[in-house]
């Protein structure tokens, strides 16, 4: 990831993640927000792929890309709440250059695995709208697999890329990143050497990510929204739309806030802002996947309802038997 080369020439050899030390009286309010969402977003997620995998009706191309988009927004969050929750409570918000590159590179890969999955997710539903008769040929597993897999290896050579430029320029100066983890515009505002070819080609990597995915996302919709106005019933037109909103929904969250995190003009002056933003797609984006899903999914209720019940029940089983025991 170029953290090799990055020693060569920096005399920087840590960061200090400022965060929310600009907030010094709200450190503990902040951390107790912060953790109960972690666990509420652990949870909900966790709740998502368990329903999935336990009921043997959710076992569809569609769901199955939704319990890839759950495992990705929880490795998301795994990545960059923990260490958000230590240096909340730490004097010290330490962190060596490697460990900077690992938490970016990770968090990227994850960030665009999350955006192709969601472009699969809209080609699914094309699929299955447009050609219903020949859905279970177009979308077999091993089709799914390979869509899943297409994604995940997208997201690490885009990851690579960005890693590898910000970690191969010189830091010889500040070594205070202003937000609370590793993101690309604080990093690389501190690098002695940082041109606008640089910023050019971050860019290009971004716009790549993001626009190239939701370009993919709006064809579909465009052919998605044909097919249903051509349908005769109103009814039928209804619950086509009431099917995809869900999809549409979680699509515009997602990118409204990416777009305006990532494509933006960076200044130094617009770090708090950025923080902020970062905020909702770190923290509050995982949490309305489920949500959404749930709310406006019937079979996902159901599902979760019967997962709950069992969960339920085993508990109680367990507690009788050490009863009996003791």
């Amino acid at each position: 990831m170029g953290t090799g080369r990055m020693h060569n020439h920096s005399t920087v050899s840590t960061f200090i993640l400022w965060g929310f030390s600009s907030f010094p009286d709200l450190q503990r309010l902040l951390f107790v927000v912060i953790f109960f969402s972690h666990v509420t977003i652990l949870a909900a997620n966790v709740s998502i792929m368990l329903a999935i995998k336990l009921s043997h009706s959710l076992h569809t191309p569609m769901y199955f890309f939704l319990f890839g988009l759950s495992l990705s927004e929880t490795c998301t969050t795994m990545v960059i709440i923990p260490r958000v929750l230590v240096d909340l409570l730490s004097e010290s918000k330490t962190i060596s250059l490697p460990e900077c590159a690992t938490q970016m590179f990770f968090f990227f890969t994850l960030a665009g695995n999350n955006c192709f999955i969601l472009a699969a997710m809209s080609y699914d539903r094309y699929t299955a709208i447009h050609s219903p008769l020949y859905y279970p040929i177009l979308m077999t597993h091993k089709v799914c697999f390979l869509l899943m897999m297409a994604s995940c290896i997208v997201g690490i050579l885009i990851s690579v890329s960005f890693t590898t430029i910000v970690f191969s320029l010189s830091y010889c100066d500040s070594n205070i990143v202003q937000h609370f983890f590793c993101d690309i515009a604080p990093v690389v505002h501190l690098a002695c050497d940082y041109t606008s070819y640089h910023e050019i080609a971050i860019f290009v990597l971004s716009a790549f990510v993001l626009l190239g995915s939701f370009v993919l996302i709006m064809v579909s919709y465009v052919f998605i929204i044909t097919v249903i106005m051509k349908m005769p019933s109103t009814e039928g037109r209804y619950k086509a739309f009431s099917t995809y909103s869900s999809h549409f929904t979680v699509v515009s969250i997602h990118y409204g806030f990416a777009c305006f995190g990532y494509l933006k003009h960076k200044g130094s002056d617009t770090f708090r802002e950025d923080m902020l933003m970062a905020v909702t797609y770190t923290m509050l984006t995982p949490l309305l996947n489920p949500v959404v899903y749930t709310l406006r999914n019937k079979e996902m209720r159901t599902a979760l309802r019967k997962v709950l019940a069992n969960g339920n029940r085993f508990f109680l089983q367990v507690a009788n038997k050490r009863d009996q025991n003791i």
